[in-house]
């Protein structure tokens, strides 16, 4: 036998070595409970979200998914601890468009990356923002409320999840097709935005659909406006702030799920299956409709032009609202 080809065996040998470990862990995964991080305070709409899905994705799996609430910093601490955790599969994380678009264009001190640092598995659901009103508040639709901050500049607030957040931009994105003066509330997570919002220490708040629709549905709060393009089947007779007098306003939340970049592609594959089929489940759709959600799925290819494509739409808003946060 050749010295070249005793080296190519000898190379054959080491690559198949190395490799059985991780082939072998993939084929008995899972074999411990998963821990799924979501990066906002519990109650609001990811938590929801992720607690629905963890429930069916550890019946599927045989293993407990325990979530892990780390708010913080518009979702960037618990997102820079999945970034860094084992890519085994046993540490996921619930991304979204505040976590993977917004905080990374917002803050100038983002740990991670949101392309390099992760592997997408796939969308479970989208969501809409709506807007809705303490009952206090003397408006009782979207012109009414624009009318009433104008005739008070400066004197109104409203509530977000954060600075930099998606229930930010949504507001800062109406203010600004609007013309309007309100004074914005940052809270760390739609929670206790939320809570705000009830207790009348703000006037308004732009919130994801789950976490404010409970209080919309029994009159806590007074929704006025969807920030999609169509109205919601939770609440079809809100109109949509498009068709309220600004045409092509658009503004949803997606969530889905992200795995430590290096995660064994069999594990991401097994993943992918388990959460495309809870998602699609006729039970979790019904499920998520009832939060104001829709279940929505895609490949990690998908994910990844979805993230590119809004990193560009939002990194231009969030230029143009000078924020810039650390």
């Amino acid at each position: 036998m050749s010295q070249a080809i005793k080296s190519a065996l000898a190379i054959f040998a080491v690559t198949v070595t190395a490799a059985l470990p991780l082939a072998v862990a993939a084929q008995s995964y899972p074999n411990k409970p998963i821990r799924l991080i979501v990066a906002f305070p519990a109650g609001g709409s990811t938590d929801i979200v992720a607690r629905l899905v963890a429930q069916r994705l550890g019946e599927r799996l045989g293993q407990q998914v325990i979530v892990d609430n780390r708010g913080g910093a518009g979702g960037t601490i618990g997102t820079e601890i999945a970034a860094r955790a084992a890519a085994d599969g046993y540490t996921l994380t619930m991304g979204t468009t505040s976590t993977h678009v917004i905080a990374p264009a917002a803050y100038t001190t983002v740990k991670y990356d949101p392309v390099k640092d992760f592997e997408p598995i796939t969308l479970v659901a989208s969501t809409p923002y709506l807007l809705v009103l303490h009952p206090g508040v003397k408006a009782n639709n979207l012109k009414e409320f624009i009318a009433l901050v104008k005739s008070q500049p400066g004197k109104l607030n409203y509530a977000s999840a954060g600075t930099g957040s998606t229930t930010h931009l949504a507001m800062e994105m109406l203010n600004r097709a609007a013309s309007m003066d309100i004074v914005h509330v940052p809270f760390n997570g739609n929670g206790p935005a939320g809570t705000a919002a009830l207790g009348g220490q703000v006037q308004a708040l732009f919130g994801s659909m789950p976490a404010v629709l409970p209080h919309a549905q029994a009159a806590r709060l007074r929704p006025i406006a969807v920030g999609t393009s169509k109205r919601s089947p939770a609440l079809p007779n809100v109109p949509t702030v498009a068709e309220s007098g600004f045409p092509g306003f658009e503004v949803s939340l997606w969530l889905g799920f992200f795995a430590p970049k290096g995660t064994p592609k069999v594990v991401l594959d097994r993943l992918q299956k388990e959460l495309t089929d809870i998602a699609n489940n006729a039970e979790m759709k019904a499920a998520f409709e009832k939060n104001g959600a829709s279940g929505v799925t895609n490949t990690p290819a998908e994910m990844r032009m979805l993230m590119k494509e809004e990193l560009d739409k939002y990194g231009k808003v969030i230029k143009a609202a000078g924020i810039q946060l650390k």
